[in-house]
């Protein structure tokens, strides 16, 4: 690794225009990690690469983790219709067709929940049309996992199950931490935490038990396309509104720890690995096309296999090489920097080929 290239990659993400940014890269048994920024607009206080940071869907990739540790244990089955376990969310025929897998990997056919807890996001995927209010409106909701559900289960279905391109969709999540929570007896945190995140050995990853990120952290500055000028700190807030969809606080370093121990089979058995490796094409988040598997996707190729996410005013990303040789994890302490277009599209913005430049560097190629 090229410790100097890496760190005048990271510092140009900042240069760029996002606040702080952090990341570690591990190459066999060489590390880099490396900070540029700050954590806190108003005081200047520098960000660390050891700071814990709300990881977004990465978490995703820990509740498919858990999931197959259910179905090595003979207690959940892949292909089972999910109104096998729970009829009462997913009722009638619909929850006869819809199976597991079609849940882990975004199959479903189930909407995502969020315009409809978020009444300003009701437009989306029309942005132009969203508002940021509901972000201020719910900071400290409590919500009620099986309600955010019936939103998703209620709204117009968009996908047949098993159909694709499959629709990203955090409603599918949610029925899978009720899952866990009816397999196990306890909750979908707890299962999660035993099975993979101690399994992992991870000391600083761990699910919210309150509004605030426990320990070193960062502020999260929020901009929803330029709607929120300037950019506003979320980094308190209530997580429940995603749960084990995307909840999760951990490390750059304990999302390398993971990644390399998944990928190299220490989290799950071989079979279940190849089943995590297995995709279809799915319509992420941001309208693009993708190639999905089981909490899993590939990282610009298949030599590398991770998961991004996002949170109000945070982003990760976080992938190992399927060989085990290298891992990176990088998180940003700003999200949704785009302003958009007369059309309502994101227009491109320096941060954007910035972090893909570091993302090539991370990985060991060239920046480009």
């Amino acid at each position: 690794m090229d410790h100097a290239k890496l760190d005048a990659a990271l510092e140009a993400v900042h240069r760029a225009g996002v606040p702080g940014v952090f990341a570690e890269v591990r190459a066999g048994d060489q590390v880099w990690r490396g900070a540029a920024g700050v954590a806190d607009i108003e005081t200047g206080h520098p960000v660390a690469a050891r700071m814990r940071h709300r990881v977004g869907s990465v978490t995703k990739t820990f509740t498919a983790a858990a999931v197959l540790r259910q179905v090595e244990a003979g207690r959940i089955g892949l292909d089972t219709p999910i109104g096998h376990y729970l009829p009462s969310l997913v009722p009638g025929d619909r929850g006869q067709a819809i199976t597991v897998r079609m849940l882990i990997d975004h199959t479903s056919g189930l909407a995502e929940y969020l315009p409809y807890a978020y009444p300003s996001l009701k437009a989306f995927p029309d942005l132009a049309s969203t508002r940021p209010d509901s972000l201020d409106d719910h900071r400290y909701t409590r919500f009620d996992p099986v309600e955010l559900i019936a939103m998703g289960v209620g709204a117009p279905p968009v996908g047949t199950p098993g159909g694709t391109p499959g629709v990203y969709s955090n409603t599918n999540y949610l029925l899978l931490g009720r899952l866990l929570a009816h397999v196990t007896g306890g909750s979908a945190e707890e299962c999660i935490t035993r099975d993979v995140i101690d399994r992992a050995g991870l000391r600083d990853t761990g699910f919210p038990t309150g509004t605030h990120v426990e320990g070193p952290h960062s502020k999260l500055y929020e901009s929803w396309f330029g709607m929120i000028d300037p950019p506003r700190d979320y980094s308190v807030f209530d997580m429940s509104w995603v749960g084990p969809s995307a909840s999760l606080i951990s490390t750059v370093a304990d999302l390398n720890r993971f990644f390399g121990l998944l990928l190299a089979g220490g989290i799950v058995s071989p079979a279940s690995l190849a089943e995590m490796r297995r995709t279809v094409r799915i319509i992420s988040q941001e309208g693009k096309l993708i190639d999905y598997g089981l909490g899993l996707h590939p990282v610009e190729s298949t030599e590398f296999w991770g998961h991004g996410g996002t949170v109000w005013g945070g982003g990760t990303l976080a992938a190992a090489r399927a060989d085990g040789r290298r891992q990176f994890a990088i998180a940003v302490n700003a999200q949704r920097w785009n302003r958009l277009d007369e059309s309502g599209r994101p227009q491109p913005h320096p941060i954007d080929g910035a972090l893909a430049a570091f993302t090539r560097l991370a990985m060991g190629g060239e920046p480009q």
